[in-house]
């Protein structure tokens, strides 16, 4: 977060996102190890072991997912990617304030209309880093109504 451009990304929540990656896939590896037979003499197959792999693979993909939320401010607007793929860019013309309410676990753009824009990159549980996150989006957003 330095000069103009502002760059913002949960940091809690894309590390236990990663260890619950790892733990899931962990544990995927393990249960399609020790599934040879069971007590009910279902055998099971080498490939519905590879299944159970890609099963927690895709979970584990999944659980990775919670660590993609960015933002990307400038002069000129902010940018919020709250899902892999999919981003929104607003003019801080569109923006009437960058608000966290109590006891909200993520920050918003307050929008025209009572509509607002949840930034899921900007969470309560980064502490410290949230609050300068926040104060570095107010300072472009003022920056941007007085120039």
């Amino acid at each position: 977060m330095t000069g103009d451009n502002v760059l913002i990304r949960p940091r809690r929540a894309a590390w236990m996102s990663a260890v619950l990656a790892v733990l899931l896939l962990a544990v995927f590896i393990v249960v399609a190890l020790l599934l040879r037979r069971s007590e009910t003499g279902v055998i099971f197959q080498p490939s519905d072991q590879v299944a159970m792999i890609g099963v927690g693979v895709l979970l584990a993909g999944g659980a990775l997912l919670f660590a993609t939320p960015r933002v990307r401010a400038d002069a000129e607007g902010i940018e919020v990617r709250n899902l892999p793929f999919v981003g929104r860019r607003f003019s801080w013309q569109e923006v009437l304030s960058v608000s966290f309410p109590d006891g909200a676990s993520f920050a918003r753009l307050e929008l025209p209309d009572d509509e607002y824009y949840s930034v899921l990159a900007v969470q309560a549980v980064d502490r410290d880093r949230a609050v300068e996150a926040v104060r570095a989006l107010r300072r472009l957003h003022k920056a941007a109504h007085e120039g």
